[in-house]
């Protein structure tokens, strides 16, 4: 049966749907020998389709990490500016797996890595509102009418944003670590809402994603997920 190409890539484990849109219009991939374009179907059990000159089967199971990304380290499987990549903590793994959505180049904390593009474009789609905590240290003593403000959602220069979960974790002198959780993905958006209300991120780190917590996983350290962690996981974003 044919399907859209970026849905096929994603079935076979090469990448997200997003990500897979954007390798179709690099060039690189080809369908019977032809060279092709986002938004063409193809038919997995006929067509011979080729990623980087690799013919597609789908011979690798499904594997599922949690991962903890370091800051400096970018979100990618390949940086142009030579920079550390999540590719470089992956060493041991020995199927083809890709990080779900983003964590900026300064942030840190938790990632999910698999080859299951069902499951990466369910996290990942803005529809199901899958939870994210991070926690941020700000620079200052944060006040409680911009914690109201975050609650209630801050102008952003593209358009305003959903009410977030704020907590205040603690505070000393000079700093303070909020808990905060958002059901967006914006790019950034998490530092962009503390810049709104005039405060510095200092450090930020995510904690949590749908349900998934990072614990005790050391900064770097890769992890598979347990069975109850996928499943719980799977019900966050409706695919149980």
């Amino acid at each position: 049966m044919e399907e859209r190409l970026q849905k096929i890539l994603a079935h076979m484990g090469v990448a997200s749907r997003r990500s897979a849109e954007e390798i179709i219009a690099e060039g690189r991939v080809t369908v019977n020998g032809k060279i092709a374009h986002v938004g063409m179907k193809a038919d997995p059990a006929k067509d011979h389709i080729k990623v980087d000159g690799k013919l597609l089967t789908r011979t690798e199971p499904l594997v599922y990490f949690a991962f903890n990304k370091p800051r400096g380290v970018v979100t990618s499987l390949s940086d142009p500016e030579g920079r550390p990549t999540v590719k470089d903590f992956l060493k041991s793994v020995k199927y083809r797996v890709y990080p779900v959505g983003r964590l900026d180049y300064d942030s840190e904390g938790l990632l999910i890595m698999t080859n299951d593009g069902d499951l990466a474009n369910a996290v990942m789609h803005p529809a199901k509102e899958i939870a994210k905590t991070y926690v941020v240290k700000i620079k200052g003593i944060v006040s409680n009418e911009a914690i109201e403000k975050l609650r209630k959602g801050v102008r952003l220069n593209d358009g305003i944003t959903e009410p977030a979960k704020v907590k205040k974790i603690k505070e000393t002198e000079n700093n303070s670590w909020l808990e905060i959780t958002i059901h967006e993905g914006r790019n950034r958006q998490v530092r962009r809402m503390l810049e709104k209300v005039r405060y510095d991120v200092l450090k930020l780190r995510r904690v949590s994603i749908g349900g998934l917590k990072l614990g005790g996983l050391p900064s770097g350290g890769l992890r598979r997920l347990t069975s109850e962690e996928l499943e719980q996981l799977k019900e966050a974003v409706g695919l149980a």
